[in-house]
This record gives structure tokens, sequence and C-alpha cells, in this order.
């Protein structure tokens, strides 16, 4: 059992005292009296240890705190509340609640307007670049522009548009990638800076915009579920530091915390999902399995709400020219109509399941070795370019640069023009518009068409649509897209993705994924068609191509439930719902094998201290108590203590936590201080005189405050942005004041023994969303704090090599 140094002596020896506000590492039989004197006979440094980079950039990472610290100005302050509420029919829950459902409507509607003008945006851009590049091919075939003016053209185009792109990125780094693995890591409760800013959101929805129109494999998926979640956080909140807005801490004090901002969060990115794919229930279920570690039923009903809100203003939007009418069929479904080909049977035969299984075991293989190219790519700017915002910009130029020759040299390899399919009285209105679409390139525009051309020279959403639903069931019907076709887009595309994944532009993987998927999908089916040899054996390439697509996609993602409603919300059709089902099950157990989900490889590879549903398997393999992993550089202090010993503790040390140990009894824990709560009081003067306190009662506390009382909302207004220990102005005679923590501190903290197993810890710590946990003995006495560093699989590994025997000796 470990000793407990406290800080006991008067101002003449404050430097002594501060070099005793710690635990002993020695781990001694008894509990040395607290008389004074340091229990410890070598006591530990106060300064932080050297550290190298790498810790460093951990020790940045801080976590959220969703329990609130049950302090006696808290009580007061709830108190008051249910005062008020006496005998009132609208009480301050109602009212609460019904501000919830309002700020939540506001998301959803908020969300589907950015994501309407974006798409409206991002189509702009491209059809202006495609058509400006188009006419240019035509005058060079016609002999009316020299030959290489397209490219040079269309070379300026994306690189101009990327280079936009990379500019939001420098301004606002945070904004680069995706965001799904940041709003994981948030929902998580890691606190990642500025991952929800308003400055973010402004970055990201412009710079996805342009990293689209640049003709990246990217996609705008995943950008919305970050801008989703910063435009739930930020209207939570009612404030922004952006524009310097802020509106009254009363109207908004309900949700002014840890556990509501994130739950508006959570919702958020339903709703980033629902404007995406036009899939409210895959959002919810996105928000469920992949984003949120906490999560209740009251939750999946507003999650639900916002998503439904997202939902019917983007419904009310696409149909403004119709509003009385009814609507088109493809304003519903994102993927398009989805028609059974037979009448009322499926698309597939019952034995075809087989064949979509092993479809998606190899789009679980395809996908693993996407991760791994990835990873490998990642590590390497991570040493060699991310530590510089030139080489960054740099890197983004030179890659958009190749893309753009790529998308060029692609079609000029494929040199034969075929003939635009006939107009059948059996082809949907569907079907006639995507004929339309098809891109000529280079050949005789109304007749011809490029195959490549047609996927490149498009936009994603489009030439997704038209490997879905040009319906191709053998060799006797009409081939769109040839296997050659399909197989020289497939492979440099998905090669492309993966270099571009990780530049500095806000760039998605969801459209990428599910184009080349959907691209090997359909050469599956091809393959199938020609080793029949006659139609009516297997199922169309469409079908086939829908199982590609979400083949690849899990097989990145490693998503199951979530991706499988989506697809099915985006296509309208339960028919693939088995099918999906099937598809999604194989490729993620197959990448499993060889390696994790891509967002989870980021995580990781960023050193985000990530706490997984499951305890890490060192644990399940090892007996580990939690007196083995908890850190024993614990810095304590006493109810009533002096500023200068705690404004020089403050300024020594980054801890979050202090334990507040009650002299009179033994050094029982008291209570906790969190390092906001401390810098605030000592920011606000919140101390007594200096001879308000004698010596003599010092080990006997009386009901007596020592120093004038802070409101709980005085405290609270400020938050997120509490002052830091380098806002406090420290005089001499500020130094000898006694500063009373009787009234702030967390009087009821979460504590676990020192002999709990590791298991009962992890479990206690990420279900309740803690940001330290008090390791105590059977006498109540701290001996060791927990965080989530600790309980990462790395540190359970180290702390094997300390034994179990160390802390019961």
């Amino acid at each position: 059992m470990l000793g407990l140094g406290i800080a006991m002596t008067d101002m003449n020896h404050r430097e002594k005292d501060l070099e005793n506000v710690q635990v002993d590492h020695q781990g001694k039989g008894n509990h040395n009296e607290l008389n004074g004197k340091a229990a410890s006979s070598s006591p530990l440094p106060i300064g932080p240890l050297p550290l190298t980079l790498r810790q460093r950039k951990e020790d940045k990472i801080q976590s959220h705190n969703y329990e609130p610290d049950e302090s006696e100005v808290w009580r007061a302050y709830v108190a008051q509340q249910h005062f008020n509420n006496r005998g009132q029919w609208w009480t301050t829950g109602k009212r609460r609640a019904l501000k919830r459902w309002m700020l939540t409507f506001l998301v959803g509607v908020c969300q589907a307007f950015i994501a309407y003008f974006g798409n409206m945006a991002t189509r702009s851009l491209t059809a202006r670049k495609f058509d400006k590049v188009n006419d240019l091919l035509r005058d060079e075939v016609m002999g009316e522009a020299v030959k290489g003016t397209a490219f040079v053209v269309f070379l300026l185009y994306q690189t101009a548009f990327a280079f936009l792109a990379s500019v939001f990125v420098w301004v606002e780094p945070v904004s680069a990638g995706s965001g799904i693995p940041e709003i994981k890591c948030y929902l998580n409760g890691i606190d990642l800076p500025r991952v929800v800013r308003v400055r973010t959101l402004i970055c990201k929805v412009c710079g996805v915009l342009f990293s689209v129109a640049a003709g990246l494999p990217v996609g705008k998926e995943g950008p919305m579920v970050h801008s989703g979640a910063v435009v739930a956080a930020g209207i939570s909140q009612g404030r922004t530091k952006f524009w310097g807005a802020d509106t009254s801490f009363t109207k908004f004090s309900d949700f002014r915390n840890e556990r509501e901002k994130r739950d508006f969060v959570a919702c958020g990115a339903a709703a980033g999902v629902c404007s995406a794919f036009g899939a409210p229930i895959g959002g919810v279920l996105f928000s469920l399995e992949e984003g949120a570690s906490y999560w209740s039923t009251k939750l999946t009903w507003r999650a639900f709400f916002c998503a439904m809100i997202t939902l019917g203003t983007l419904y009310s939007l696409k149909n403004l020219d119709n509003w009385w009418g009814q609507a088109d069929i493809e304003n519903l479904f994102s993927f398009g109509e989805f028609n059974s080909i037979s009448g009322e049977n499926s698309n597939f035969s019952v034995w075809e399941l087989f064949l979509f299984i092993i479809i998606g075991c190899l789009g679980g293989l395809i996908g693993s070795v996407f991760n791994a190219t990835n990873e490998h790519l990642t590590v390497w700017r991570m040493r060699n370019i991310n530590h510089s915002k030139n080489w960054r910009f740099v890197e983004v130029i030179l890659v958009s640069m190749f893309v753009t020759t790529m998308s060029f040299v692609l079609p000029l390899m494929w040199t034969k023009c075929t003939e635009l399919p006939a107009d059948s009285q059996d082809w949907t209105n569907q079907e006639k518009n995507l004929v339309d679409a098809l891109v000529p390139f280079r050949c005789e525009k109304g007749k011809e068409y490029n195959e490549v051309a047609s996927l490149i020279f498009t936009e994603p959403d489009i030439a997704i649509k038209q490997l879905f639903h040009f319906q191709e069931a053998g060799e006797d019907d009409t081939s769109t897209f040839s296997s050659a076709a399909l197989f020289i887009f497939f492979l440099p595309y998905i090669c492309m993705a993966s270099l571009v994944y990780g530049i500095a532009v806000p760039s998605g993987l969801f459209v990428p994924s599910l184009l080349s998927g959907a691209a090997f999908g359909r050469l599956c089916g091809h393959l199938l068609h020609k080793l029949d040899g006659s139609s009516g054996t297997f199922a169309d390439s469409g079908t086939y191509a829908l199982m590609g697509a979400a083949a690849v996609l899990g097989g990145m993602a490693r998503m199951t439930i979530s991706l499988t409603v989506i697809l099915l919300e985006a296509t309208g059709d339960m028919q693939y719902v088995l099918p999906l089902m099937l598809t999604l099950m194989a490729a993620r157990f197959t990448g499993n094998v060889f390696n994790e989900g891509l967002y989870d490889i980021h995580i990781h590879l960023k050193n985000i201290p990530f706490l997984e549903a499951e305890v890490p398997s060192v644990a399940e393999r090892h007996e580990i108590v939690a007196g083995q992993v908890m850190s024993t550089d614990v810095k304590c202090l006493r109810p009533v203590e002096r500023a200068g010993i705690v404004y020089d503790l403050l300024s020594s040390c980054n801890h979050g936590c202090f334990p507040i140990v009650d002299i009179s009894s033994g050094g029982t824990l008291y209570g906790t201080a969190s390092r906001a709560m401390l810098c605030t009081l000592l920011q606000r003067r919140a101390f007594g005189p200096a001879d308000a306190h004698s010596h003599a009662d010092e080990d006997s506390l009386g009901p007596r405050r020592l120093s004038p009382l802070v409101q709980w909302d005085a405290i609270e207004k400020v938050f997120p942005r509490y002052p830091t220990i380098d806002d406090v102005i420290m005089t001499n005679n500020d130094r000898d004041c006694w500063l009373d923590l009787r009234p702030y501190g967390n009087t009821a903290p979460y504590t676990i023994n020192e002999t709990a197993s590791i298991q009962r810890t992890y479990r206690l710590f990420r279900t309740l969303g803690l940001r330290h946990l008090c390791v105590v003995n059977h006498n109540n006495q701290v001996v060791g704090i927990i965080t989530r560093k600790d309980l990462l699989p790395g540190a359970l590994s180290r702390s094997l090599m300390r034994g179990r025997q160390a802390h019961f000796e």
C-alpha cells in the first residue's frame, strides 16, 4: 500500500510542502500518519518527466467528463431549481425538453440546407469543367483547336480546384480527411482540439466542394457526417468563437455541458448520413454502430427525429418546383429506382447467394489491401510530409496533377467508340437519362460514346447509377460497359483513391469505394455471363454491381448493420436485404483476418487513446488488477489550502484532477477538484484572508466557510473555455490567503478498489464516460488515479511487468 504525502506546514515551508503533495511510489505496508511531514523518504519530483515527442502529442489530447461534479454549489443550484418549480405545471424540466427538441429540429434543417446547396455547388463546378473540356475535345477532333488544349485546360481546372481545397485545410488543418475518425473519437469521450468548431465547418464544407470538383477520387459523404456533428455542437451551445457570438447563458445553461453536447453531436452525425444518402434509419444506426460509445433510448428517438427532419427538408428542397404534384422517384432514392426484371420474382436465384458471399470475401480482401496500402502511405506522410504545411500543400498539387493525367490518359487508351444503346420500349426513363449521360469524349456525339470516359468524365453519382441500372443479363443483351473497360477503370481508380486519402484536402471514402466496388461487381457479373453463354442463368450485371459496391465499402470500413440499411434506403428495394447482409458479413469477416477498418487504423496512427467496446485481449489472457495499471503520480490537496500552494501545484503539473484528502480522518478521500474549477476560483480570487484559519485547527475543520462563495452557474458559464493557470495573477499577499475547496469539490467521485479486476475497471470507466477514476485501498485512502491512457492495450501490457505483488507486499 502506498503512503500519501500532504502539504501541511505553513507558508515558510511552502516549497517543502509542495514536494509532499504527491503519492509515494515505495508501496510500504502500513499507511503513514499525516502529521505535516512527507510520508515518503524519497519524494517524487513535482515537474513532469521528460517526454518523447509522441508522448507530448498524446498529452495534448484530453478526455471529456460526462458525469457532473456533485459539489455543494451544484446541489444548491439544483435545489433552487426544484424550489422554483414547486406548484408549477410548466417546470424547468419541461422547458428543457422543449428546447432540446427545438434545437434538434434546427440541427436537421440546417444540415439539410448545407447538404442541398453543397450538392448544387459541386454539380455546377463539375458541369462547367466537363462542358468546357468536352467542347475543346470536339474542337480538336474537328481540327478547330490545337491538340492538347483540352488536356491543358482540364489540368488547369483540376489543379485550381485542388489548390482551393488545400487552402481551406491550410486555414484549418482539422478539416482534412473525412472527419469520421475524429467524430468517432469525440463520441468516445476524447476532446480533440477544434473538431467541432465553426471554422472547421466552413473549411470542411467549402473544401470538399472543390476537392470533389477537382476530380479527385473522393466523396462528400464523410465530410457531411462531420459537418452535421459541428452544426449540432454549435447550435446546442448557442455560441461561437469564430464570430464572437454568444447568447445568454440562462437560455443554454442546460446544454452547456459535455454530456448534452455529446448527445447533440450524435444526432448531428445521424443527420449527416441522412443528408448524404437520404437514409434516415441508416443514419441513426451509423451513429449507433460507428459513432457513439454511449447510447440510450431517448437518444435514439432524438437521432431519429433529427434524421427525419433532415430528410423532410431535403425532400422539400428537391421538389420546390413540384410542391403540389407527385415527386420524382429519383429525388427519394440516392441510387435511383431499382425494379424487378421479371415481374414479381427477384432479380437473383437462391443459389446465387453463395456467389454473393464469394463477392463479399473478395471485397473484404480488396478492402484489406486498400487499408494496408493507405496505412503505409499515411505512415510515410507522417514522417516526411505532415510536419510542414508547405510540403502538404505541394503534395496536393502533385497528386492532383497525377490524378488528372491518369484521368485523361485512361480514356485515350480506350480507342474504341461504342454505339449508343438503341432506345428500347422496355427501358425506363431513368435508363434513358443515364444513356444521355454517356460521354462521347473523342467519339461522335449523339451516336457513340467512350466507355472509360463515361465513368471518369462525369459525376461519381451518375457513374454509380450507370453501373447499377444498365441491366445486362447475358451475351445477347447490349453491353454498355465491356469487361476490359471496367478493368481498366477499376484498378487505377482504387489505387488512386488509396493514394489520395490522407492528403491535405477534405475527402470521404464512401463514393470512391462504392464506385470502384460497383465496377468490380459488374466485372464479376460479366465474367459469369460469359461463362454461361446464355441469358437468364445468372442475375443481371446491375445486381452484381450493387453487391460489389457493398463488398468493397464493407471491406474498407467494416460496417455491417448501418451499411446494410443505408444501401437499402438508397436503393429502395427490399429484395436485396439478404444478399446485402451476406455480402457485408463476408466482407467484414474476411477483412478482419488481415487488419482493422480504415477509420480505426487512422485513429491508432494518430495515437488517440480510443477505448474499444470490448476489454483489450491482454486483460483476458492475464490477471490484472486496478492497482497495477493506475498512475501513482497523484497530487493531493487538503479541504482548505493556501492559495499559493494551489497556484504552484497547477503551474508545476498538467494534471486534470486533484484528490482532496481529509486530514482529520487519517487522510481518507474527501472528494476531487478539477483543474478547471481550481483555475476559475483563483482567477475570481475566491479565497479568504490569511488569518481566517489557524494552524491549531488544521486537523479539525469546522463548518465555517473560509472564503467567498462562487455560485455554480458563475463557474460553468464559460464552458468549455475555462481559464488556465496562465490567466491567473497571483501576488505575494494572495499566496498566504486560504482557499476553501469544500463547497466546490466533488464529494461523490467514482472510486474503485485497488484489488478490482481490470475488466470491472474498464467497464466502469468506459460505460460512465469518466475522465478520472480514483483508486483507493480498503481504508478509502487514495493510492492512485486511472485515466483512459492507463486502459489502452499498450499500457496494460506494460503493467504486467510491474506485477501484482508489488502492491501487496
